[in-house]
């Protein structure tokens, strides 16, 4: 009798066959069905059972997930299909649909080369559907369409077939219109969704049904037919299921409409890569080569109890091969490769060796983070990962028990690892530690892992806005002395162009310090509207700030240029009016006196005076806090549109947009993240529990300037700041 072979060795034996493999992702609005659907995927691979897929949410490994029926951390699967005759090897990330969760949407689609774009058929087209669609394509990953919950069409709103078609194909239109705006130009055509293609299909991933046109085709089945099943009963949606059964619908269409590494690196390492294409790291990232130089791109890492950090990411050149030495070109470090991981569900085996295409983790990369690259040999790191929104709430935690304080300290520091757009500051010393994150729920998620999880007892404050420093005028030129009075530094500071600034914020320009004359950037900073001979001497692109060299003929200035840079971004890191981080500002250092003697220009001379001229600089040009706002949609029935707008109003917001469409209402306005702390709370007690709102974008405005002088104060107050 012959062995059934098991997954992993299918999995095993398919890692080698590049053409065969997909790394494809989940993307979507929060409860739009993502997680429900993968259940239904790893089920028709045999990885779960019938009975409970679409109920068991295997995906949701992390106790809060299952208790919030919410993902709030990527997870990553391999699945084998068969597909025409042929076995196909399909690595899987789940991701979050939630706002507050979407920095690990931004780091999975690092290493998806295509998207399953999962939309509520109900609800189309909604505010999160949007920004993760715009991460996805901004590295260019391809997407097809599945809309879910098309029951719901049947059974809440007792559509019939031709109007629940209608409705389908307006949310087609919606989502072709993101790709057109959002898609790299010579995709916006390309990767358009269409029907009669077979890119995009309809189902219910609870009762894990799906159709697609060309499988409508071949066996019959309509839309008018699954009505009927639903108007029959239970049983005739089960019989549907057998029919035309999701995993089957879902993962034909990935394997034809989705992409090999071999042909996605060849457009995508443009992208996301900086470096010469025309080396032999750039012509074997180019064609995933699994003989070339090991390239390995880190995009996140799990801090496990048993087995330490694990860097998950994906192998774009080489073969990874345990115990060997392998070089962090970021942490400029030099570590073993322990172990080697791939996933069956969230479950791992150890294997020896992978090769270019596949999704894996690794053991033994001490100091990896999210966007590290990997290699042999130093090379150019692919590009940061930059998130879409910022960390905009702080609290302050500390441990109710000063012995745990040690324990809190790690556990802090092991949040921060596994999810960057955490940002946590530890004071040792005083034993406050203040953690910031993208909102409210961010912040309770990480209080539970902290009390649940780890079992600390935590005493936490109410949140704390983070606001920015930035300045309206050109400051005049100031003198910064280095302590030993031999070197003189003279810098001015005034406000970035307004076009710069927007191209920063929305990523179009790379952020880093910049060794050489970069072409690529020089001509992306000119597109945004710099002059170009100063966009020639920018030296540092630091948090939506630059650093300008415009001096001329100064003979030491290489060798203290990395000093001044270091100072450049600490003043920016922590603002000169209330240790806020700084954006929007332009500083140029037009001369410097260097002393002869490079023992003269240490950098215990150079960083406090280059620092304290940007310092003094920064106060002379007008300096001013801005404060974060949210753009949100709120959804509600139209009777409640009055308690909204007084809402709004209530809490220093403005009003953008109103749409009613029968007695459903939907709702634009912007307001102070400063005042919307208890927001969801009060939307639901004003709408008797039947309205929700969502985050639409998130930028930094202006403070009014009758608040600016009493906001400043109370942070100082807060910080200590005399």
């Amino acid at each position: 009798m012959v062995e059934k072979e098991s997954m992993i060795d299918k999995v095993m034996r398919l890692v080698k066959f590049r053409d065969q493999i997909r790394d494809i992702g989940t993307i979507a609005h929060v409860d739009h069905g993502k997680t429900t659907t993968c259940d239904s995927l790893l089920a028709g691979a045999g990885m779960l059972s019938w009975e409970v897929a679409g109920k068991k949410l295997a995906l949701d490994y992390v106790a809060v997930e299952q208790e919030r029926q919410m993902t709030v951390k990527s997870a990553d699967a391999s699945m084998v299909h068969e597909y025409e005759g042929k076995e196909y090897l399909i690595n899987l990330v789940d991701t979050p649909g939630h706002v507050d969760f979407g920095g690990h949407v931004t780091r999975a689609v690092r290493i998806m080369d295509g998207g399953l774009l999962v939309v509520d058929a109900v609800e189309g087209v909604m505010p999160q559907t949007e920004t993760v669609l715009r991460q996805a394509l901004r590295e260019g990953v391809k997407p097809v369409l599945y809309f879910n919950k098309v029951d719901r069409l049947i059974k809440e709103l007792r559509l019939p077939p031709e109007q629940i078609q209608q409705r389908l194909v307006k949310t087609i239109d919606e989502v072709n219109n993101l790709i057109f705006q959002l898609a790299p130009k010579e995709f916006k055509e390309k990767w358009q969704i269409r029907v009669q293609e077979g890119n995009v299909a309809f189902g219910c991933s609870l009762h894990k049904w799906a159709l697609s046109y060309p499988y409508m085709q071949k066996t019959g089945i309509t839309f008018r037919d699954v009505v009927e099943a639903y108007n029959a009963g239970p049983e005739a949606v089960e019989e549907l299921a057998k029919k035309a059964p999701l995993h089957k619908i879902l993962l034909d269409m990935i394997i034809k409409h989705l992409v090999s590494p071999v042909e996605a690196q060849k457009y995508r390492i443009p992208i996301i890569w900086r470096g010469d294409l025309n080396t032999d790291v750039g012509k074997a990232l180019l064609n995933c080569d699994p003989n070339g130089p090991l390239v390995f791109c880190v995009s996140k890492v799990i801090v496990d109890p048993q087995a330490g950090e694990i860097a998950v990411g994906r192998i774009f050149s080489g073969t990874i091969k345990r115990g060997e030495d392998v070089y962090l070109n970021r942490a400029q470090s030099t570590q073993k490769v322990q172990q080697i991981l791939i996933w069956k569900g969230h479950q791992r085996f150890p294997v020896d060796e992978v090769p270019a295409g596949n999704i894996i983790g690794v053991i033994g990369l001490k100091g990896a983070m999210s966007g590290e690259t990997v290699s042999r040999e130093p090379i150019t790191p692919f590009e940061s990962i930059r998130h879409i929104f910022e960390p905009v709430v702080t609290k302050a935690v500390e441990a109710k028990n000063p012995k745990d304080l040690p324990k809190l300290i790690q556990v802090l520091n092991d949040l921060a690892i596994e999810d960057p757009t955490l940002k946590v500051e530890i004071n040792e010393e005083t034993g406050e530690n203040l953690v910031s994150g993208l909102g409210e729920l961010h912040l309770e998620i990480v209080e539970y892992f902290i009390t649940r999880e780890r079992g600390i007892e935590i005493v936490s404050s109410q949140p704390i806005v983070v606001y920015r420093e930035t300045v309206k005028d050109l400051s005049p030129v100031i003198e910064g002395k280095s302590p030993n009075r031999h070197n003189k530094f003279y810098i001015t500071v005034e406000p970035l162009e307004k076009s710069v600034y927007e191209a920063l914020v929305n990523n179009e320009v790379p952020e880093g310090k910049i060794k050489k004359k970069d072409d690529v950037i020089i001509q992306k900073l000119v597109d945004a509207g710099m002059d170009r001979e100063e966009a020639r001497r920018v030296k540092d692109i630091y948090n939506h700030n630059i650093f300008v060299d415009a001096t001329r003929g100064i003979v030491h200035i290489g060798e203290i240029m990395e000093m001044a840079l270091n100072a450049f971004e600490e003043i920016m890191k922590n603002g000169p009016i209330a240790k806020e981080p700084v954006i929007g500002v332009k500083v140029k250092l037009v001369d410097c006196v260097l002393h002869e003697d490079a023992i003269h220009r240490g950098p215990a001379q150079v960083i406090p005076a280059v620092r304290q001229a940007i310092k003094d600089a920064f106060l002379q040009a007008n300096p001013l806090l801005f404060e974060p706002v949210q753009t949100i949609r709120i959804d509600v029935p139209a009777k409640y549109i009055g308690n909204i707008s007084r809402l709004i109003q209530s809490r220093r917001g403005q009003l953008i947009d109103m749409q009613q469409e029968g007695d459903h209402a939907i709702i634009k306005a912007k307001l102070p993240v400063a005042n919307m702390f208890g927001f969801t709370n009060e939307v639901r007690s004003e709408t008797e529990g039947r309205g929700a709102w969502f985050l639409i974008d998130s930028k930094f405005e202006r403070l009014p300037m009758e608040m600016q002088e009493e906001v400043i104060k109370k942070i100082k107050e807060r910080k200590g700041i005399e």
